[in-house]
């Protein structure tokens, strides 16, 4: 298989962006992903691929609980806060306000929906990221509207 057209293809996959919060105690982790799909509705369940090495993947692991947050198409700004690692002080997650969920995990406020989960189950795929199945505990839709994708970004994922 060539490499180019496999990469090319595979980011032709149709996409949203996310932001993906947790705690374990006092630590904070908080990543924008993208490899994201609803996996049942009875239970609701949705399934991510999370970047194994990444702080929230180590956070959600430990805590079993996690945030799925809806980043509308005007917020790229803010999803751009989380391609970096996670640095949380007085309140702020990278530098964007935070709550604290019902599920005890990080809530953005400032983006329009989220989803609190418990941790249901973690699939190793033997690869850089692994699959996590979310079940949702918690939802809130705080404003209707179009969410980001990464075809409307000039970001480049997968492949």
């Amino acid at each position: 298989m060539d490499a180019k057209i496999r990469q090319k293809t595979l980011q032709m996959l149709s996409n949203g962006v996310y932001v993906l919060t947790s705690r374990s105690e006092g630590r904070y982790g908080a990543a924008t992903v993208t490899w994201v799909s609803q996996a049942s509705f009875k239970p609701p369940l949705i399934m991510a691929a999370v970047r194994r090495e990444s702080k929230v993947f180590e956070c959600l692991a430990e805590s079993r609980t996690a945030v799925l947050h809806i980043v509308g198409d005007r917020q790229q700004d803010i999803a751009r806060r989380f391609f970096f690692p996670t640095h949380a002080v007085r309140g702020s997650i990278n530098g964007e306000a935070f709550m604290e969920g019902k599920t005890a995990a990080p809530v953005l406020p400032n983006l329009p929906a989220y989803i609190e989960c418990h941790v249901e189950q973690i699939v190793d795929t033997h690869g850089d990221h692994a699959v996590v199945i979310l079940r949702a505990v918690e939802a809130e839709c705080q404003d209707r509207v179009r969410p980001l994708t990464m075809a409307e970004t000039p970001w480049k994922y997968g492949g």
